[in-house]
């Protein structure tokens, strides 16, 4: 499986250089007394968890909303851009009505675009009002999650095989002082770092396989890599 070179932004930048500079993008300040013990979650389950049929359907979408800013660019809608933020913002807009004025908003109007698009999410109102009520590290909530609080707060631990994740699944990474998340796409992770350039997005993506043979050891997503939290789903998923 090779890499996918359709993603790649910045290709005169090695992929040691992306990695080392991605913890700088969500680094927690602070923070580290909480990374030590991720294997499990301490949230609660959430009472507007969705169905299994509606998570089939976010999956779908949040994979599709992922996958476009890969492909196109951030949108300037999306303005809190970490590794933390990309999650935010893709659950956010997949959380909304996909109606016309958000297709046009995303750039997906075209024929290519509107003809393959999942299954529209039937959904409570509370329910899309999930990305609005993170629960942070002190128990309160809002909007706002960082990387940490998104995983110890809002998520459920699923295994450190990364053969058992499912799409919009996040890969956690404890790097001491600096945290950070990847999201699993099937058929390849996707994620968001430092900028290396003035036109550098800091979007990136890489496939499954590439990254199991990282030279850099501490962002295989193996079992026995002691910078490896695990594969996390949200809470709000089921299964």
């Amino acid at each position: 499986m090779r890499r996918l070179h359709v993603f790649d932004v910045a290709p005169v930048i090695t992929r040691r250089v992306w990695l080392t500079r991605a913890a700088f993008a969500c680094v927690m300040a602070g923070l580290a007394p909480y990374a030590n013990a991720l294997s499990s979650t301490t949230a609660s389950p959430d009472p507007d968890a969705l169905s299994p049929q509606q998570s089939a359907a976010f999956r779908a979408w949040f994979v599709r909303i992922v996958d476009q800013q890969m492909r196109r660019g951030p949108t300037p809608r999306w303005t809190q851009r970490d590794c933390a933020g990309l999650v935010r913002f893709a659950v956010g807009e997949t959380l909304k009505p996909h109606d016309t004025k958000w297709l046009r908003a995303n750039g997906m109007t075209s024929l290519a675009d509107t003809s393959s698009l999942p299954p529209e999410l039937q959904l409570s109102a509370a329910q899309r009002g999930i990305a609005n009520r993170w629960t942070q590290l002190d128990g309160s909530t809002g909007a706002y999650a960082s990387a940490i609080a998104l995983i110890q707060r809002n998520s459920r631990f699923v295994s450190k095989d990364v053969n058992q994740a499912l799409p919009g699944d996040l890969l956690f990474f404890d790097q001491g002082d600096d945290q950070h998340l990847m999201i699993w796409l099937d058929r390849y992770i996707a994620y968001h770092t430092g900028t290396v350039t003035p036109t550098d997005t800091g979007l990136r993506a890489v496939a499954v396989s590439d990254l199991m043979q990282w030279k850099d050891s501490r962002w295989q997503p193996l079992d026995g890599n002691p910078n490896f939290v695990g594969v996390f789903r949200l809470d709000f998923l089921t299964p």
